[in-house]
């Protein structure tokens, strides 16, 4: 409908309150009683018609009106239609909107061009038109959609014979609906990583947001409103300088991006493999990127465009440039400090200060090097080693020589060990002295103990440590091995079967007098 036309009394009381008064549309609306539309529909007229402010003093009133409301000589059926797909295009592009549109369209036809409102009524008729995906409007470099798809690409292992299923990684710009796809070996974590930094590779930059689906690779804790975010993913996401805003449960309209790429993906790429045999990811994924160039090339059905085409000129430009250097894939843990000052990463001991023992830590692990942080500040940095079972560790993190650790001392637990019996006493030594420092025996001394305190009773344990002496082999998983497997009952080995029980000559092996 068209706007309604004010009296000429209205018309100086809009133009005294926004030119003298600064307010905004909505407080002149409600100033003169008239909606916010007409205001601004006022206000364009008298801004295409040039007209001065203050009004000079020789327009008339009658004049004023017909520059502002000229006679219509056009019929509506005979007006200038709007290029709506332009419209729609230029709507994702940052600050755009359709008020600014229409003043274009106005100022190319003052005279025969539809006002605001129809303009915006065609628009949106036309729009109705395109499919659900395309008739969301995302704003240029704003939005990446990010997800696994449902579906995998199957995978032959030549040796076997044996078919699994790699599952397909996807991403997808919100303007241009550029996608990229490419197969994992699996879902995990380092898989989801290496999918984003490729995927911001392949685009050439960054967009503000990425969202992801609400995976529990991506989400650690999901929530509509405060998701906690897998502490490896956020870290990436900082490094690429992109805001992740997971999609939230339960609202499709959050993720249609994506999932509609999802759908084309498998419709365009996955379905058209179909009869293909890949006997690695890396020959599937050069399949793959064949048939998502030609997805990317392709013409929509309802837009004059294809997603490269709209990519280039809308997203491109926006997008964020790339940081330097890829991201360095980094695993974080929560590992509290042990009593002998050592944390346990992927089985690999590594020290921290002594005066955090009990603590609780973050952990980040690269494949070079282990940082440890207690709140918020680095405490200690390692070497990466994935020797299983050893540690690693710093002379400054150990406690001053001679003085008494947090209350545990080798004394402490050989006599706590003697109260099980001599044969426990005897592994436990054998396990301090073969430790360069008798600190990095703790734990395993206190699981020891712990198999005869908590789970098999001292007895057993004490028989257990026997046996171990007997076969020469006193260490805690041997002592645990036996006391699992019944052993402990059966009759000792022979004398003439019998291994030394202690390495002698080694500069490590100090002897029970040491501890005393």
């Amino acid at each position: 409908m068209p706007k309604k036309r004010l009296s000429m009394r209205k018309i100086k009381d809009v133009l005294k309150l926004k030119f003298d008064r600064g307010l905004s549309l909505r407080e002149i609306a409600q100033s003169i009683s008239a909606s916010p539309s007409t205001v601004s529909d006022l206000l364009v007229r008298f801004r295409l018609a040039g007209v001065p402010w203050p009004l000079p003093e020789q327009l008339r009133e009658s004049e004023l009106e017909a520059r502002l409301y000229p006679r219509q000589g056009v019929r509506s059926h005979e007006r200038p239609l709007p290029d709506f797909q332009t419209v729609h295009e230029e709507l994702r592009r940052k600050g755009v909107t359709l008020q600014l549109l229409w003043q274009e369209y106005k100022q190319a036809y003052p005279e025969d061009g539809y006002q605001y409102s129809q303009f915006c009524e065609r628009y949106r008729r036309w729009r109705t038109k395109l499919d659900v995906v395309m008739r969301q409007t995302h704003r240029a470099g704003e939005k990446t959609f990010t997800d696994f798809s449902g579906d995998g690409i199957p995978i032959t292992d030549p040796t076997s014979g044996e078919v699994r299923e790699a599952p397909l990684f996807v991403a997808v710009l919100g303007a241009s609906s550029y996608a990229y796809a490419e197969a994992f070996e699996s879902e995990k974590l380092r898989c989801w990583i290496d999918g984003h930094m490729h995927a911001f590779e392949y685009f050439d930059g960054v967009t503000e947001i990425t969202v992801p689906d609400n995976t529990r690779t991506a989400v650690t804790h999901p929530c509509n409103y405060e998701p906690d975010l897998n502490p490896t993913f956020k870290e990436m996401a900082d490094h690429y300088d992109t805001t992740i805003i997971p999609a939230r449960k339960r609202k499709p309209r959050d993720k249609a991006k994506v999932e509609n790429a999802v759908l084309v993906a498998q419709r365009w790429i996955l379905a058209a493999l179909r009869n293909h045999q890949f006997f690695s990811i890396e020959q599937a994924n050069e399949a793959i990127w064949q048939k998502l160039e030609a997805l990317n090339n392709r013409k929509f059905q309802k837009l004059e465009a294809t997603r490269k085409s709209l990519y280039e000129t809308v997203d491109k430009p926006a997008l964020k440039p790339l940081p330097r250097t890829r991201y360095e894939f980094a695993q974080w843990s929560h590992p509290r400090v042990n009593i002998d000052y050592h944390v346990d990463i992927q089985g690999h001991y590594y020290s921290v200060p002594y005066t955090l023992v009990h603590e609780k830590l973050d952990a980040r692990a690269t494949r070079f090097i282990v940082e440890l942080f207690f709140k918020g500040q680095r405490v200690a940095s390692h070497v990466r080693s994935h020797r299983k079972g050893q540690h690693t560790t710093l002379p400054e993190h150990m406690p001053p020589s001679h003085q008494k650790f947090l209350e545990w001392s080798p004394s402490r637990i050989l006599n706590w060990a003697r109260k099980t019996g001599p044969a426990t006493v005897r592994v436990a030594e054998t396990i301090l002295a073969s430790k360069r420092h008798p600190e990095q025996g703790y734990r395993a001394c206190l699981g020891l103990l712990r198999l005869g305190n908590k789970t098999y009773g001292q007895q057993r344990l004490e028989a257990a440590c026997t046996r171990a002496l007997a076969i020469g082999s006193p260490s805690y998983k041997s002592v645990k091995s036996i006391l699992k497997n019944g052993l402990d009952s059966q009759p000792l080995p022979e004398p003439s079967e019998q291994t030394p029980t202690a390495i002698r000559g080694h500069e490590n092996v100090r002897g029970s007098e040491y501890y005393q």
